[in-house]
């Protein structure tokens, strides 16, 4: 199934403008002392070093991260393409932006509509077709790719740290945050210009808008690069769709069919119903997905239409079988979050909600149906006496958002009530995880931050424990990159990395070490900033040190780190930049980032003269004071084992003592201090320091507070 898109050869790029440079950029492999260090450097043009860890440079800032689109979602547009609308018309989104990327404007097509219209689908078939009319004519497709909108002002996007790698198929998705953008024409505008650079490079963009963000009224420019999605495909279509060609399922079609070939023999349609005109293609390619995972029995047909409805109907019926017994609701909702407990532990969770004492009267103890009826009434599976919901895959999910949305009244009682399940001592708390993981499910699903802050709250309930910081971390990971509720808990992450709680803090600083810093790696530093600027260097402080050298890494991260801190320690003079320069640069965990950075600082001049600035800023104040000593002397030892080139690590330090000889940590370094006997690392680099020619000679005039330490 293809669209009608007439495409063709795509216009070669127009001729590159002159370059600013006369010649290549040069390009070395470099064999810093002692041997086996090896740094691969190149590319010196506009003060940039190509190293193993990606572009060390002062005077670029780093893009925005870029990933491949999901291969399920290219295997859609290539297998499953449907361009048909509900009313048997063609949808032309994607056409419209093929014309947009491929005409004599720009190289950007904004696909704007309502959600629900295939949007995404659309830019990534426009992307597709592009690529492959690219392969055709030059015999190289495209790298398809989608930029991360990680921008470091959310409200503020800065079109300047966009990638343009030639060659390149961009897709960037900003549907669900361009209602927030503070100057939104101004923003279009700079795409646009940011687009036509990219007839330069090969390189094409699909932005992917909601129904009215895009200010087409700014110019004739902006709205010409507007592809509207007008029409919803067809969900029936897509289903099918996916089931024969992507799944490769095509005798299960035959649920899916709404006019049977034989109703006496076959009666099929089965699924035909859970699909309608308003279907959203994202609900049709997961009731494809759910058809095709199940087998040919009548059970697990049945099984698979309620898992695709999400269990409404069961819990319908659950609910309007108990109108007038909260006793059993009671009993529903605490097997939900206490899943694999056993049934005693249910019912008292029952009760705690209902805020009940346990039963006394012997005649109503034994009145009514037995537990375990009560809690498979309820849906719930008995076995032994474990309670479990697991042989129903989201029936916990369907029954909290009834809940949620039929009894508004119930949400704070139902929130205090999980405050006392999941404290250390309640019969939760080993199950935070999952509980979590529940409610941010809720969350997501009804867009309510409200949930998310009360995950947020159980941070300080009286558990201080690694893992239950660890758990917490998880849950608002997941949360903070979900699609529209993201946004709302990056800004409470914000929030809490400015807060006094050390718990919060620390949390925070676990998030940023996560996931969430391989996506938002911008957000990510500007959070750990506000962590690192604490008085104390408490176990916040300690844990974003170590989340900001595991950011500095990762694969491609240290440009963007480097440029990051050095600025935070030079630029804005604060505890947080300081102690993150010297967090970096720490070889004790990890020598790799201190070994790309010297290597860096042996070819340019200017990443030198950085780290000779990070260390006079983190030298004048002394509230790093103990950090300092602790990194020199495990510089000293990171030389002698021949991790660092020996020579060139004295040079920087040369030109830092030279303006810090009598603060307390390069004083203690270059002179020893009372009662202290460094080891021989320490020893043999205070001789390789050459001191100003006046106190070498005249060291022992010293006054006493500087005296040599005797070894």
């Amino acid at each position: 199934m293809s669209e009608g898109t007439g495409s063709g050869a795509v216009p070669p790029p127009p001729s590159s403008p002159p370059s600013s440079s006369p010649s290549s950029p040069s390009s070395a492999v470099i064999h810093p002392e002692p041997a086996g260090f090896r740094v691969e450097v190149g590319n010196n043009q506009n003060s940039k070093i190509i190293v193993a860890a990606g572009s060390v440079s002062m005077t670029s800032r780093p893009q925005l991260p870029v990933a491949d689109i999901p291969q399920a979602e290219l295997d859609a547009v290539r297998l499953a393409w449907v361009d048909v609308s509900v009313r048997d018309g063609s949808t032309r989104t994607a056409a419209r932006a093929l014309e947009r990327l491929t005409g004599s404007g720009p190289r950007l097509a904004v696909v704007a509509g309502p959600p629900g219209y295939g949007k995404r689908t659309a830019g990534i078939k426009a992307l597709w077709e592009v690529s492959r009319a690219e392969e055709n004519a030059r015999g190289q497709a495209l790298s398809l790719r989608e930029i991360v909108p990680d921008w470091e002002r959310p409200g503020f996007p800065d079109v300047s740290v966009l990638p343009d790698e030639p060659g390149t198929g961009y897709l960037l998705d900003v549907a669900a945050e361009i209602g927030s953008w503070q100057k939104p024409g101004s923003v279009a505008e700079q795409l646009v210009g940011y687009a036509e650079g990219l007839r330069f490079s090969g390189s094409f963009l699909v932005v992917i808008a909601d129904e009215h963000g895009w200010p087409e009224a700014v110019s004739g420019a902006v709205a010409g690069v507007v592809a509207r999605a007008t029409a919803r495909p067809s969900a029936h279509r897509v289903a099918r769709a996916h089931l024969e060609y992507v799944h490769r399922r095509p005798d299960r079609v035959r649920w899916l069919d709404t006019v049977p070939p034989d109703k006496d023999t076959d009666p099929g349609g089965e699924a035909a119903h859970l699909l309608t005109d308003g279907s959203r293609p994202a609900d049709a390619a997961r009731l494809a997905a759910t058809l095709a995972s199940a087998d040919d029995s009548p059970q697990s047909l049945d099984r698979a239409v309620s898992t695709f409805r999400e269990w409404r109907s069961d819990v319908r019926s659950v609910f309007a079988s108990t109108e007038d017994n909260p006793d059993d609701r009671a009993l529903l909702v605490s097997s939900l979050f206490l899943d694999g407990k056993d049934a005693l532990t249910v019912q008292d969770g029952a009760r705690s909600l209902l805020g009940e004492d346990r039963e006394t009267d012997v005649r109503t103890i034994l009145t009514g149906p037995d537990l375990t009826s009560r809690l498979t009434a309820m849906g719930a599976e008995v076995r032994g006496r474990i309670v479990s919901l697991g042989h129903k895959p989201g029936y916990a999910r369907a029954v909290l958002l009834h809940l949620w949305q039929q009894r508004a009244d119930i949400h704070p009682h139902l929130l205090r009530w999980l405050d006392t399940v999941t404290s250390p001592r309640g019969p939760g708390a080993d199950r935070l995880a999952a509980i979590g993981d529940l409610l941010v499910e809720l969350a997501v699903a009804e867009n309510d931050i409200r949930v998310v802050r009360k995950v947020h709250a159980w941070i300080d309930n009286g558990d201080d424990s690694p893992g239950h910081r660890e758990l917490i971390a998880r849950v608002l990971t997941v949360a903070a990159e979900a699609d529209t509720l993201g946004a709302e808990v990056r800004a409470l992450l914000l929030d809490s990395a400015q807060e006094s709680s050390e718990a919060v803090a620390t949390v925070v600083a676990l998030v940023c070490q996560g996931a969430f810093a391989q996506h938002y790696p911008r957000q990510a530093l500007v959070r750990l900033r506000h962590v690192l600027d604490r008085p104390e260097p408490d176990e916040a402080v300690r844990t974003a040190q170590r989340a900001l050298r595991d950011i500095a890494a990762r694969e491609g991260q240290l440009p963007r780190v480097w440029s990051t801190v050095i600025k935070w320690a030079t630029e804005k003079k604060h505890l947080a930049g300081h102690r993150a320069f010297l967090s970096l640069l720490d070889p004790r965990a990890d020598p790799y980032v201190l070994q790309v950075m010297l290597a860096a600082a042996e070819q340019q001049d200017d990443v030198r003269q950085a780290l000779v600035r990070g260390w006079n800023a983190a030298l004048s104040d002394s509230r790093v004071d103990a950090e300092c000593r602790e990194l020199l002397l495990a510089w000293a030892r990171a030389r002698q084992a021949g991790q660092v080139p020996a020579r060139f690590v004295a040079e920087i330090l040369d030109e830092v003592v030279t303006e810090h000889l009598y603060s307390s940590p390069i004083s203690a370094l270059v002179f020893g201090e009372p009662g202290v006997a460094h080891d021989e690392a320490v020893i043999e680099l205070r001789k390789e320091l050459r001191l100003p020619a006046p106190l070498s000679a005249g060291a022992g005039r010293l006054p006493r507070e500087h005296a040599p330490a005797e070894f």
